[in-house]
């Protein structure tokens, strides 16, 4: 039993120490495993849009399903919601049956990394199982998935804050402060320079004529906001310099224009602004091409960074110790699972999406201005929750 430990550990040494092409050549692994469930994940997401778009096409073989009412009931929204919940059921399976797992030679990380035939199989009979239940089920699932998809989004949220404090840490280091300090200011220069010619050009393509108020307000109160947490973030008891709010506000001001770009296209503004800027069928498919891609990065990049979760930093982990929270990846592919659903069906049942489209309807684009208002709280937040501890310490030990 030593002996084999002990080849894994020398196996998984050698990937670790070699070429990222190192991780698909020498047989299973957990670097190698995550690309793959990545992949799995990315053709979940395309079933789910085919089921979507293209589900009449092969309405013939869907009615073979006795619960989906002649076929119907599984395209649409409703198909979207079935494939979700299968794909759902796949990653909390592998979540429930590899959390805890922190040791290389632990029987769990090879059930992670390896039995890819079982588990593909697993994973094509849970996506298949959905169609096969009463549309009653499928629809409390659409309830569900509004809060899984919910919980994602503020995964994400810290996951992305936790990587900028980071970095702003790292450049604010003894090792890297004197090296990195031109580079740094050019980095937070650059990310406000973007920040101002986004809103700017927000207010030009999306605030055509004086009615848009609602525009308006969203664009100007994203100004308000970055303005805000760059005061927040000089104020001489934080003083966290300008990396951390220029690449926040990159963030919040990304997130503005998801929620305008949102809006349906009937809305005389957004019309006005595709007219103006020349878009056509071929930018609607580009764009639904990148935003399939951007969940399945996004999806991937928080699910490998379960440290950010971590409330004991351990700066110095042993050699056998797993290189992400195997758990942790899974359940992010759960919600993640969820949350392309309410992408695909503009998080409402009852909306009908076009083709080639993705996360288009007001719903939407209250969740997009939600999740970047809440982005600013968490953010604040973490400035502001250390002084606020510190002072009570103080305050305490006075008094005693």
């Amino acid at each position: 039993m030593e002996g084999s430990n002990s080849s894994i550990a020398e196996r998984y040494g050698k990937i670790k120490l070699g070429y990222w092409l190192d991780q698909f050549r020498h047989g299973s692994n957990p670097w190698m495993a995550r690309y793959i469930y990545g992949l799995l994940f990315l053709v979940a997401n395309l079933l789910a849009w085919a089921v979507r778009d293209y589900g009449h096409s092969i309405l013939k073989e869907i009615k073979r399903f006795k619960e989906c009412n002649g076929g119907e009931d599984c395209l649409g929204a409703e198909g979207v919601l079935r494939v979700s919940l299968g794909c759902s059921l796949f990653y909390l399976a592998m979540f429930l049956s590899t959390a805890g797992t922190s040791k290389l030679n632990d029987r769990r990380e090879l059930w992670h990394s390896g039995w890819w035939s079982a588990k593909l199989f697993m994973n094509i009979s849970l996506i298949l199982l959905p169609f096969l239940l009463p549309g009653e089920i499928v629809s409390i699932y659409g309830e569900v998935a509004h809060f899984g998809a919910g919980v994602f989004l503020l995964i994400q949220l810290i996951s992305i804050i936790s990587f900028i404090t980071w970095l702003n840490d790292c450049c604010h280091s003894e090792k890297y402060a004197v090296r990195c300090h031109i580079q740094m200011m050019l980095l937070a220069t650059t990310a406000y320079i973007i920040c101002i010619l986004g809103i700017i050009l927000m207010y030009i393509w999306y605030t055509p004529q004086p009615s848009c108020l609602l525009n308006i307000f969203f664009i100007s109160w994203t100004l308000v906001l970055l303005q805000l947490m760059t005061s927040i973030s000089l104020h001489p008891k934080v003083n966290v310099g300008f990396l951390t709010p220029g690449f926040m506000g990159l963030y919040v001001v990304f997130l503005c224009w998801s929620a305008i770009r949102s809006e349906p296209p009937e809305e005389k503004c957004m019309r006005k602004a595709e007219l103006a800027t020349g878009k056509g069928d071929w930018f609607t498919i580009i764009s639904f091409i990148i935003a399939v891609l951007a969940i399945v990065i996004a999806t991937f990049s928080t699910g490998i960074d379960s440290k950010c979760f971590q409330f004991k930093k351990d700066d110095a982990p042993e050699d056998d110790d797993v290189p992400y929270g195997y758990g942790f990846f899974h359940l992010v592919f759960a919600t993640g699972a969820m949350y392309f659903a309410m992408l695909l069906i503009g998080w409402n049942p009852n909306h009908t999406m076009k083709r080639f489209t993705i996360d288009v309807g007001w719903t939407s684009t209250w969740v997009r201005i939600v999740n970047e208002w809440v982005a600013v709280c968490v953010y604040i937040s973490m400035l502001v929750a250390p002084i606020v501890w510190k002072s009570r310490q103080v305050a305490a030990a006075s008094q005693v």
